[in-house]
């Protein structure tokens, strides 16, 4: 289920044109398919919008559309009602592209800090922060870190990074667009590769990409890296040799902490 962070019942449809291409990737699967098709009927610019921001998913917006049919005529209350639905099922993704700041918020970022700083120092390395987000691992890394690179794929996260980190007096924190399955990063370049929130889609992929810009004898952490129990996420990386611990997110529960040392070939 979606959270609700962001009341949408005044947000305009067009917030969809704000999406970036990556996540209109995720489109099918997340969001429900005949209020879509319905409330794609009346707002043709964002549907020429999908189509040409991420043509991945054209073949399935033909298929819900054609299911749809054209014989019906909903209300503007059906409509609305439609487009809500649809709005409210990716209440996350229009957080980070309406209002970062209201998940910047949630009580479940509170966590204590030494639960990342325990596991390694930062201290004078090079940082790279993957699914950076609204930088709950890069700025706290950032205290101590000669460097950190806060990968992000969403603009509008991009841009309150920099403006956050700008009002914390950093330095030493750049911002870069990028995903984890895609760092921009050469091979070996960073003594700590960290990310939150973010690994599991692609694990292998995501692990072999992680482990491919850490320096030999750098770090791995993935803080959080999943709930705290033993699914596949979990024992995919027990595999790969990864330590792991649990800790509490605020008002979110257990959750697990992953970490690795990289060497050569692993």
């Amino acid at each position: 289920m979606a959270p609700y962070w962001l009341d949408v019942s005044s947000l305009s449809f067009n917030a969809l044109l704000l999406l970036e291409s990556v996540q209109l990737r995720w489109l099918p699967g997340a969001v429900p398919e005949t209020e879509l098709a319905m409330a794609l009927r009346v707002n043709p610019a964002v549907l020429w919008f999908i189509r040409h921001k991420c043509p991945d998913v054209n073949h399935w917006l033909d298929e819900i559309l054609a299911k749809a049919g054209t014989s019906q005529s909903p209300t503007s209350k059906e409509t609305r009602q439609a487009e809500e639905t649809v709005l409210q099922s990716i209440n996350d993704w229009l957080v980070y592209v309406v209002e970062p700041a209201l998940y910047d918020a949630q009580p479940f970022l509170q966590w204590d800090s030494r639960e990342l700083t325990s596991l390694v120092d930062f201290k004078g390395k090079t940082v790279i922060d993957v699914g950076a987000g609204t930088g709950r691992l890069a700025l706290t890394a950032a205290e101590t870190a000669q460097t950190v690179f806060a990968v992000e794929p969403v603009a509008n996260l991009r841009h309150y990074l920099k403006q956050k980190a700008r009002r914390a007096g950093f330095q030493n924190f750049f911002v870069v667009d990028g995903l984890i399955t895609d760092i921009p990063f050469p091979d070996a370049f960073a003594g700590v590769t960290m990310g939150g929130h973010v690994f599991g889609d692609e694990p292998e992929a995501e692990y072999q990409e992680l482990a491919r810009v850490t320096k030999p004898g750098g770090c791995v952490i993935l803080c959080p890296g999943n709930s705290d129990s033993d699914n596949t996420i979990h024992h995919f990386l027990a595999a790969q040799g990864f330590q792991w611990a649990s800790f509490l997110e605020p008002e979110d529960g257990m959750k697990r902490k992953y970490w690795k040392t990289i060497n050569r070939g692993t």
